[in-house]
């Protein structure tokens, strides 16, 4: 199989040619048809992300039809379509698993960081572990729902009850949750970089009461934020635009450090919180939601082979909505 390899951190992506992989005892070999690029591939290219495991296939949005079964696995046949998401399998024993937070168990291990991704042809995955899709989705409109949408409606559930949320970073995640908070009657301000028109319109477009960049005060104070740019001095940022007893949630796996702050801009029991990971439970709420909404991802598809383009193009705003590879089909 043809698949994009990462061989050291802070390199270009080397198209290689792959033994398929074979599934193991509670395994499924999927063909993949699609699969989401996320800002945490980035954070893996780039090494902000300290622990993958070398040579690595990135990828963690992964939407394709089961080729294959191991022994004991139940639930998928040969044929069925599935998502692969970012947590890859947990222990299942510890206390964070047996309290439904095996999003922080510590013998976790993550697709496309500590197991192959999908920037391949076929991928293998723990079964327990994936997910059948909504029908109503193209597997390319599919794939941005299982980390964007996912680790985004975590963190969002954090803030549910909030009447105006404030969304810092207008991305993937950003797009899926706004439609969400809007079908909820809530009133959404997005905050992107300086001078980021398209993603201010973009904003707006999806409803939006307001859209300005990250350095703005919205026109009014905000019950609680989702902080989803990795720029840890966004954090006074938002804490200053939240009315006291809001909470800021930061939704990223990575952020730059948080510059120090004046304690009055934290004090009136406003709180910072973070988001790790995603439990199985989220993408059980989450995927019959987003279709009964229903979510439209407003997706942008490259080959295989473009996939260092398309992580540069992510990495420079180049685009609005989500980033896409088809590995197993050309672009029409």
């Amino acid at each position: 199989m043809r698949a994009m390899v990462l061989q050291q951190p802070n390199s270009p992506l080397v198209l290689r040619d792959l033994p398929q992989p074979r599934p193991g005892p509670g395994e499924v070999l999927v063909r993949v048809t699609a699969c989401g690029l996320c800002r945490t591939d980035l954070h893996v290219v780039d090494g902000e992300l300290t622990q993958p495991e070398l040579p690595l296939v990135p990828g963690h949005q992964i939407v394709g039809s089961v080729e294959a079964i191991g022994s004991g696995v139940a639930g998928f046949a040969p044929g069925a379509r599935v998502g692969v998401p970012w947590l890859g399998g947990s222990c299942g024993h510890c206390w964070y698993c047996c309290h439904g937070r095996e999003n922080l168990c510590d013998a976790a291990r993550y697709t496309g960081y500590q197991i192959d991704g999908g920037f391949a042809e076929y991928t293998v995955a723990r079964a327990a572990y994936c997910f059948a899709l909504p029908e109503d989705y193209s597997d390319e409109q599919a794939a941005p729902l299982l980390c964007a949408g996912l680790i985004g409606y975590r963190a969002y559930r954090l803030v549910q009850d909030c009447e105006h949320i404030g969304l810092y970073g207008f991305g993937a995640a950003a797009h899926i949750l706004i439609q969400v908070a809007r079908y909820r009657g809530q009133a959404v301000y997005a905050f992107t970089r300086e001078g980021d028109s398209a993603a201010q319109s973009f904003a707006r477009d999806l409803g939006a009461a307001w859209a300005g960049a990250s350095g703005e005060r919205a026109p009014r104070e905000l019950d609680g934020a989702i902080i989803f740019a990795p720029a840890g001095e966004l954090v006074p940022t938002a804490l200053r635009a939240v009315r006291k007893g809001a909470r800021v949630v930061c939704a990223g796996i990575h952020m730059s450090a948080i510059p120090s702050f004046p304690y009055d801009i934290l004090w009136g029991e406003r709180e910072i919180c973070s988001v790790a990971n995603l439990t199985r439970r989220d993408a059980e709420e989450f995927l019959p939601l987003a279709a009964r909404i229903p979510v439209a991802t407003h997706v942008h598809s490259y080959r295989l082979e473009q996939a260092n383009g398309a992580l540069d193009d992510l990495r420079r705003g180049r685009f609005t909505g989500a980033a896409v590879l088809l590995p197993n089909a050309p672009i029409a």
